[in-house]
């Protein structure tokens, strides 16, 4: 027996091929958070924020917002599992400032984060924002989505944050919402939010046609739930496992009310606002695998405190009406898992 060949085999003997070490996969997280008026404490003149400042009547302060990043980041990164997200949507962020000083202050600042960010037209002066792990995300594009319409519904509210980038080697189209809230009544806002939806749905269609295989995950506080017209019908998101159409959604988010409650909880019923929806293609046939049972909502102790009017739990939020509470937001995270295949 030639010599190589007899020490192949010797080896083969000693370290079985199911010893040999594996390639690890890679693992993308990605989490949504609306963090309740993350403000500056500061007065801008062109929007109404002066009631998070010092001498107002929420007496919003330096230190009370250092604490409040502080919080922000403990639920991001129990919500990457110790880990940095790859991928961060935020809702309620006031500007470009309050983004870098979660950044800069906390221990997010060890990994290097872009940031995605655009003053919207909100008249309290709240926007989207993105937040992506320079590392291990190559950015590819983004644009900034109106929400606007004119006549019977005049309104204007957060802009929708369409980012593009490479996650190994798939392209994802992300998708970062905060649609029109409910303040004012269910009836008298239901129509901003189907109109919402309507100027969503446009954009889909113009990226689905061109690209019937595009991979795209939508998330946000969209301040419905999954079971109303406006994604059923209009944005065309149907319940998990949804059907083979390229052309529709799935809604990852109908798979968590099974193990999990809601998102926020008002008169103590919990609703699923904060959503994560993707198109057919991302679920079934991309290398990118997304694991639906690392998936869901992130309802850790440290973010709930008991509910003693409504009994069980509630979301411990940063104030109670006027008065400051020391939460962190009233709404939970959530979060989606992408397995490099």
């Amino acid at each position: 027996m030639p010599g190589i060949l007899k020490w192949f085999l010797i080896l083969v003997a000693v370290y079985p091929v199911a010893n040999l070490p594996v390639k690890a996969q890679t693992k993308y997280n990605i989490v949504f958070y609306n963090v309740e008026n993350l403000f500056d404490t500061w007065d801008d003149p062109l929007t109404s924020d002066e009631e998070f400042t010092p001498l107002n009547q929420r007496h919003w302060t330096k230190e009370r917002f250092e604490d409040k990043i502080k919080m922000i980041y403990k639920s991001l990164i129990t919500a990457g599992n110790g880990q940095f997200p790859d991928i961060i949507g935020l809702a309620e962020v006031e500007n470009l400032w309050v983004i870098e000083q979660l950044i800069s202050k906390t221990p997010l600042n060890k990994v290097p984060y872009g940031i995605i960010h655009k003053e919207s037209p909100d008249p309290r002066g709240i926007d989207v924002a993105l937040l992506y792990r320079k590392d291990r995300i190559i950015p590819i594009d983004y644009e900034h989505i109106s929400v606007s319409n004119e006549g019977k519904y005049d309104f204007k509210s957060r802009d929708i944050l369409h980012f593009k980038a490479e996650l190994g080697k798939e392209q994802v189209h992300f998708f970062v919402n905060h649609w029109p809230s409910r303040s004012g009544g269910y009836i008298e806002t239901k129509e901003k939010r189907d109109i919402t939806a309507r100027i969503l749905r446009k954009c889909l269609d113009s990226l689905l046609i061109k690209n019937p295989n595009a991979n795209v995950l939508l998330m946000g506080d969209f301040n419905a739930t999954p079971k109303e017209k406006c994604f059923t019908s209009i944005l065309k998101a149907l319940p998990y496992p949804g059907n083979n159409n390229p052309s529709w959604l799935i809604n990852l988010s109908t798979l968590w009310t099974k193990r999990a409650e809601g998102t926020i909880r008002n008169g103590g019923q919990w609703e699923l606002f904060d959503q994560m929806i993707c198109s057919v293609n991302l679920l079934s046939k991309s290398s990118l695998k997304l694991e639906t049972e690392q998936s869901g909502i992130c309802n850790f102790d440290f973010l709930l405190e008991p509910d003693p009017t409504y009994l069980g739990e509630k979301p411990f939020r940063t104030y109670l009406g006027p008065k400051y509470h020391g939460g962190t937001s009233d709404h939970l995270p959530i979060r989606v898992i992408l397995l490099e295949k």
